[in-house]
């Protein structure tokens, strides 16, 4: 949603390069980025329904809710200019730039065509992928975003330890760094650090405000990951901190999947990914189905619902 042990320094002895890369590379990134990219990778290409939660929370705000559906809906534009004007009015709401920065980070992942699927079922075809040419000045205006979100909800937090809108945003800030080192820079580890950072804000934005379901994202996204593990680096990784409880997790993004707001669709695919990932192929094919029928433009999903299909026939 932070991890630095483990992380290799560019100049050490070879024997300590050796084996860090290969605790780094065998055990941590491979998982984490294929992950990743499946959220990412349908989260995109969609739009999400109104969350079934009927309980107001100060964290909703329905501007910024509409531009969150303009990203999905790859209208990359028309979102950056919805959350500008909404900027221009609110310019010490945290969740603006915030949002910004999720827009910057979902269209540079399209652009570089991190949206197949298979990519997060097909271990070898993840291995093969080409590498990424990142875009500096998308990456430049995420980064500024990023920093103008965090600098304005450290102010709200030193003001109030209790603000959740600063808390929400601090979770969704450290989750969109995740992302970006994991899928554009291709650094597991620092991507990993941040996952857990982001638990510490999401469980003090549920003590304060329980209908912020969408909290529940990234505690589920750790737990669900790093129960994929090795029995041996999952009880290594319970010493230092990270959980790594997959019913838990898959409760935790179940959650997120039935009552959150803006990151709901990011629950509901990840189970979707899940499903996948455990052979579950008719309930992948439900959720592909259902959201194809919702959303019948989006040819991302037509082709993998087809992909689906024919492994089944």
């Amino acid at each position: 949603m932070t991890f630095r042990y483990w992380t290799s320094p560019r100049n050490a002895d070879a024997s300590g390069q050796t084996d860090q890369a290969r605790l780094e590379k065998g055990l941590f990134v491979r998982d984490l980025v294929v992950t990743r990219i499946a959220l990412s990778a349908l989260l995109i290409c969609v739009a999400s329904i109104a969350p079934v939660s009927a309980t107001a929370s100060n964290l909703k705000s329905q501007k910024i809710y509409s531009a969150w559906l303009q990203m999905y809906d790859l209208r990359f534009a028309e979102a950056h200019r919805t959350l500008e004007r909404w900027q221009e009015s609110h310019p010490d709401d945290p969740l603006g730039p915030a949002s910004d920065a999720a827009g910057y980070l979902f269209s540079e992942l399209a652009r570089l065509g991190v949206l197949e699927s298979q990519l997060f079922v097909d271990d070898n075809r993840f291995k093969d992928r080409k590498t990424l040419n990142p875009d500096v000045q998308v990456k430049a205006s995420f980064m500024e975003r990023i920093g103008q979100a965090d600098r304005l909800a450290d102010l709200a937090l030193q003001k109030s330890a209790t603000d959740a809108r600063a808390l929400f945003v601090k979770t969704l800030t450290l989750g969109l760094r995740a992302d970006y080192v994991a899928l554009v820079d291709g650094q597991g580890l620092k991507a990993l650090s941040y996952t857990k950072a982001g638990r510490v804000y999401a469980n003090r934005l549920l003590a304060v405000d329980r209908q912020a379901f969408d909290a529940y994202l990234g505690p589920g996204v750790e737990n669900y990951l790093l129960s994929l593990k090795p029995v041996a680096v999952r009880l290594f990784l319970r010493l230092t901190g990270s959980e790594t409880d997959r019913e838990k997790g898959l409760e935790q993004l179940r959650k997120t999947a039935h009552q959150g707001y803006y990151l709901e669709p990011f629950a509901k695919l990840l189970l979707g990914v899940a499903a996948l990932r455990d052979n579950q192929k008719d309930k992948a094919r439900e959720i592909l189905t259902e959201l194809h029928n919702r959303f019948p433009d989006n040819q991302l999903y037509a082709v993998e619902l087809d992909r689906l299909v024919a492994t089944q026939q």
